[in-house]
C-alpha cells in the first residue's frame, strides 16, 4: 500500500529535528517513509554544534550530532528509509509528486514534507568553518551558557544581533557589538535596549577582518574599519555572528509559495503549503524561533497533516470505486 506501483505515499526532504521527527511520526503510522538527508546537511545544522543543554528530556546536555544519530536511528526503528542523498529537481504540482535524486532517478510520491531547513550566513573568513563550535556560533540561545565571565563579538546591526547580543550580557563579561555601517538596522526598540545595557559596547564602522586562533579554539578577532581600512586587534574568545539565515528553498521556487524572505508559507496552524499534498516543518518555515524543539514540533504536525491528507485520499478513491446503489 505505502510504495503501491513504485509510489510512496510520504517522501521528506531534509533531516534535522524536523525531518527525522517528520519520519518517526509517519513511521508509527505505517507510512514507510523515505527520507533523503543530503549529501551534505545530513543531522541539519545541530551537527555543529558541541552540546545541546536545551532539548527537553537531556537533564545533562547532549552533543548535536548524538541528539541528531538517536532521532534518526528511533525512525528508522519504526521502518522509516533513511538515503544520504541530495534531491535536486522536483514537480510537486501534480497529484502525484516526482523527485529526482542526484544519481537522475526520479522518486514518486502521494505526498512531500519539506524539511530543509536554514543556513546561517557565514563571514566567509579563511577559518570560519574550523573554529564553529570552539568559540564561533551561529545561536547564543545553543551556546551563550558555554562562555560566561568572557568578552564576546557579537557582529551584525539588526534585530537578531541585539537580541543575541542581550541574551548574552547574562553570561559574559563584556560583549561588543560590531556593525559594518554607522547605524543598527534593529528596530528602535531592540536598540535601546542593548544601548542601555552596562555590559554592552559598539564597534561601529567597522568589520572582522580575521579570526584567530590558538590550539584550535579563538583567541581573538583583528577589527578593521570600514571607513579608513585600519586594523586592529580585539581580544575575546566568543564570536556569534548575527547576519542573518538563509532558508534552503532554492529548490521550490515557482512551485511553492514563498515569502519575502525565502522562507515557505505555510496555512498556520497546518503545516500546508499551496499545493495539495506538499507539507513544510522545522526552520524552511520558521523565521521566529527557529530551535530544535520547535523544528521537531513542526516535523510532527507535517507528518499527521501527510497522514490525514491520505486518508482522505483513501476514503475518496474507496467512494468513488463503490457500486452505485439502485
Amino acid at each position: 500500500m505505502h510504495q503501491r506501483d513504485g509510489i510512496r505515499d510520504v517522501v521528506i526532504i531534509g533531516s534535522g529535528p524536523a525531518g527525522y521527527t517528520a519520519a518517526l511520526y509517519a513511521a508509527r503510522a505505517q507510512l514507510r517513509p523515505l527520507l533523503f538527508g543530503s549529501s551534505i546537511f545530513v543531522g541539519g545544522s545541530l551537527t555543529t554544534t558541541t552540546e545541546v543543554e536545551n532539548f527537553p528530556g537531556f537533564p545533562t546536555g547532549v552533543d548535536g550530532p548524538d541528539l541528531m544519530d538517536n532521532m534518526r536511528a528511533q525512525a528508522e526503528r519504526f521502518g522509516a528509509e533513511m538515503i544520504d542523498d541530495d534531491i535536486v529537481e522536483v514537480d510537486l504540482t501534480g497529484d502525484i509528486k516526482l523527485l529526482t535524486d542526484s544519481a537522475g532517478t526520479v522518486h514518486r510520491a502521494r505526498t512531500v514534507i519539506i524539511a530543509t531547513g536554514s543556513g546561517y550566513r557565514k563571514l566567509g573568513l579563511p577559518n570560519e568553518e574550523e573554529l564553529s563550535g570552539r568559540g564561533v556560533s551561529w545561536c547564543a540561545t545553543c551556546d551563550g551558557f558555554f562562555f560566561r565571565d568572557r568578552d564576546i563579538v557579537v557582529v551584525g546591526g539588526g534585530d537578531t544581533a541585539m537580541e543575541e547580543a542581550t541574551f548574552l550580557t547574562r553570561f559574559a563579561r563584556s560583549v561588543t557589538i560590531v556593525h559594518r555601517r554607522s547605524t543598527l538596522r534593529a528596530s528602535k526598540v531592540m536598540q535601546n535596549r542593548a544601548f542601555a545595557d552596562d555590559k554592552i559596547t559598539f564597534a561601529f564602522d567597522s568589520e572582522i577582518a580575521e579570526i584567530e586562533s590558538d590550539n584550535g579554539m579563538l583567541s581573538g578577532v583583528v577589527l578593521r574599519d570600514t571607513l579608513t581600512g585600519k586594523t586592529r586587534d580585539l581580544d575575546v574568545t566568543g564570536l556569534f555572528i548575527a547576519i542573518g539565515h538563509d532558508p534552503r528553498t532554492e529548490l521550490f521556487t515557482g512551485q511553492v509559495d514563498l515569502d519575502d524572505e525565502g522562507h515557505i508559507k505555510a496555512a498556520s496552524p497546518s503545516t500546508r503549503t499551496n499545493i495539495s499534498g506538499v507539507f513544510a516543518a522545522g526552520d524552511v518555515v520558521d523565521h521566529t524561533y527557529r530551535q530544535a524543539i520547535t523544528a521537531a514540533g513542526t516535523g510532527a504536525a507535517a507528518a499527521l497533516d501527510a497522514e490525514r491528507y491520505l486518508a482522505a485520499l483513501a476514503d475518496r478513491h474507496t467512494a468513488a470505486s463503490a457500486p452505485a446503489t439502485a
